[in-house]
């Protein structure tokens, strides 16, 4: 009896220190990431108290396109619409706060208002006067909230599955960000990457593996892991719609109906809200619509660009 009692408490023992050890494992601060090497067009603007990584393709005097990345990602998101779209347009595209190279926010200010107000300080800093902001999810989000903040600089809107509606029980308040995400994200392991981005894809297929090791590099910049997470842990989605019924400048509003991170269904309520807004549906496509489909979509939006008035 003695010995079976002793050879159970060695059993828990070792079972403790496997917890211990794979605990101390899973919360390790991981080796960051090399950034990647600057492209043509590239540079360090420095803006809101920290410097901006901004890339700008197409002629310096050609009619300018902001283009914000969603939540993790970076302005690799919008590749395909900047060699579509640069042959005529001035696309500008930027990693937000607490992402890929631009890294942590000085004072970790990351909820949606103060990410709209840094993005307006950038493009002030940039000295565009009047032009066309666009996103994807997150992106999308804080597009629409600079539209409605400065009416007078916004030619127009293209929204890519935009954040706004309340989803997975984000409301007025943040909700508790749970353990295995903040780990994800402080981590960014290949193979959850690989899973998490397969999601954002109706056709899989699509996803390339230069995709992937793309996006793991950018998230494992220096502190964006434990930036993620503070910026989920700031992030609400209150009522949008007596701020979208202010927007008067046209609205393209892109989506995918296999979109399994918002819902498809808020398309229409966004373009019913809107004054101004044109939603465009693509047959199961995902949530990063322009990258599983940016043939389709940056057509869509050369055409939605050839008919606003810029002036």
């Amino acid at each position: 009896m003695r010995n079976a009692l002793l050879t159970l408490l060695g059993i828990l023992l070792l079972l403790g220190v496997a917890a211990i050890a794979l605990f101390a494992w899973l919360t390790r601060t991981p080796e960051p990431a090399e950034p990647p090497a600057p492209s043509a067009g590239e540079r360090m603007v420095d803006a809101a108290g920290m410097s901006w990584r901004v890339r700008e393709d197409g002629p310096a005097g050609a009619p300018a396109i902001v283009l914000i990345h969603g939540f993790s990602h970076s302005l690799e998101s919008f590749d395909g619409w900047a060699e579509a779209l640069s042959d005529s347009y001035r696309v500008i595209r930027f990693d937000l706060p607490g992402h890929g190279v631009t890294g942590p926010h000085p004072d970790g200010a990351y909820s949606n208002e103060d990410t709209a107000a840094q993005v307006a300080e950038l493009l002030d800093a940039l000295e565009l006067d009047r032009f066309v902001i666009g996103g994807s999810s997150l992106g999308g989000l804080v597009s629409w909230r600079y539209a409605a903040a400065h009416p007078e600089r916004v030619a127009g809107l293209v929204l890519v599955s935009p954040g706004g509606y309340s989803i997975n029980n984000v409301g007025d308040e943040p909700v508790e960000v749970p353990v295995p995400v903040q780990l994800y994200l402080r981590l960014a392991p290949d193979a959850g990457i690989r899973m998490a981005t397969q999601t954002l894809y109706g056709d899989p297929s699509r996803l390339t593996e230069e995709r992937i090791a793309q996006i793991g590099q950018m998230m494992r910049q220096p502190g964006i892991g434990e930036a993620l997470i503070a910026r989920l842990q700031q992030f609400t989605l209150p009522d949008p719609e007596p701020v979208l019924a202010t927007i008067d400048a046209p609205a393209l509003i892109l989506w995918g109906t296999a979109d399994t991170v918002v819902p498809a269904s808020h398309g229409a309520r966004f373009e019913n809200v809107m004054p101004d807004a044109r939603l465009v549906t693509y047959d199961g496509a995902g949530h990063a619509l322009m990258e599983e489909y940016p043939a389709e979509t940056s057509a869509d939006v050369r055409a939605f660009l050839e008919g606003i008035g810029w002036e």
